[in-house]
């Protein structure tokens, strides 16, 4: 996501701190009520937030920063959940004041309890942890959410925005390599091999998207990217879902389609997928809203990561990133093979175990 005009931005790659003060930082941390902090920063998370460990008395934290695109129920969320007994669910801490999280120096903040562990990228689910995280999903989508708060959750549009812009970037890519950029040369040669995926990806996207309207299905609360990288496993073999950042209001599919979707090369195994429906439970799947929501998610990495990547304001090593984390998706088992594979099971009965 891009950040919003008029607010404080940094666009660097996820291995870049950003231009903030350690005495900035330690004013946030103390409206949380900490003190003599230590705080570093750690290299990860996207291109709208920075993570710092903190160690202040005698305990760890994670203190994160958000630009641009937050939105407080980024925080109110899961705090709601926590507080409805759904213990796999990651929530921040109470500022002094009392909130959730706070807004300082442009940015908004937020602070988490310590979490020693491995994302599910690096450490692969168990059956059990594969259940676990279906019990908990199932919760998350039958939970009732008070109208207040759920006022401030937007819903799903289908909007094609996205799909536009894919089609934007065709003319774009070839306007950049004439100019003869070397990212643009690069990223044109990306464009040329993968031309015909991406156009199939595009005319299914498009394709499926007419049919979703017609089809019925109350809308749920989703976490909206339930990836590998987003629920952790701890050194007790515990689960935690994380990154509530855009929580919405939308078919269950919305985050049913990650399991089986191959993002990151992970969570492609059939067998996985039993693990999770039988601790999700019994449940009316609609498999072309699965396979709509894989092949979207596709459209908008090309769509965001491809703008990155053609703006030349843009740092180098930023559009680099950009351009290999959009190939990675095309790689054997990550998201555009997995969406084919769901394309190509239209035509077989919809069962709970996709």
């Amino acid at each position: 996501m891009l950040a919003l005009s008029g607010r404080p931005k940094f666009d660097a790659p996820v291995l870049i701190e950003p231009e903030i003060s350690k005495k900035d930082i330690l004013e946030v941390l103390g409206a949380f009520g900490l003190r003599d902090a230590q705080v570093t920063f750690l290299p990860s998370g996207d291109a709208n937030s920075a993570v710092y460990p903190v160690s202040a008395g005698g305990r760890r934290y994670l203190l994160k920063l958000r630009c641009g695109d937050f939105a407080e129920i980024a925080a109110t969320i899961p705090v709601f959940l926590r507080s409805k007994g759904l213990v796999r669910i990651m929530a921040p801490i109470a500022s002094a004041a009392g909130r959730p999280w706070i807004h300082a120096n442009g940015f908004d903040w937020m602070l988490y309890p310590w979490f020693a562990g491995k994302t599910g990228f690096e450490c692969p689910l168990s059956e059990t942890q594969w259940i676990a995280l279906g019990e908990t999903m199932r919760q998350v989508h039958t939970v009732t959410v008070p109208t207040k708060l759920a006022a401030r959750v937007p819903r799903e549009s289908l909007s094609a925005r996205n799909r536009d812009a894919v089609r934007g970037l065709d003319a774009q890519v070839s306007e950049q390599r004439r100019r003869g950029h070397p990212m643009a040369e690069q990223f044109a040669a990306f464009w040329a091999r993968r031309r015909g995926d991406i156009r199939t990806v595009l005319k299914r996207a498009e394709q499926l998207a007419r049919a979703i309207p017609d089809r019925a299905s109350a809308p749920v609360l989703c976490h909206s990217d339930l990836h590998a990288g987003n629920v952790l496993v701890d050194t007790t073999g515990q689960i935690t879902i994380v990154d509530w950042d855009n929580p919405v209001f939308a078919r269950k599919e919305r985050d049913l389609m990650f399991v089986g979707g191959g993002v990151g090369g992970a969570w492609n195994n059939p067998h996985e997928s039993e693990w999770f429906f039988s601790g999700y439970g019994p449940a009316d799947i609609d498999l072309i809203a699965i396979t709509f929501y894989r092949y979207e998610r596709i459209v908008i990495d090309i769509a965001e990561y491809g703008q990155r990547i053609i703006d030349p304001k843009r740092r180098a090593g930023d559009r680099e990133h950009s351009l290999r984390k959009l190939a990675t998706g095309f790689e054997p088992g990550n998201v555009v093979e997995m969406a084919h594979r769901s394309y190509l099971a239209l035509d077989h009965p919809i069962s709970t175990h996709l």
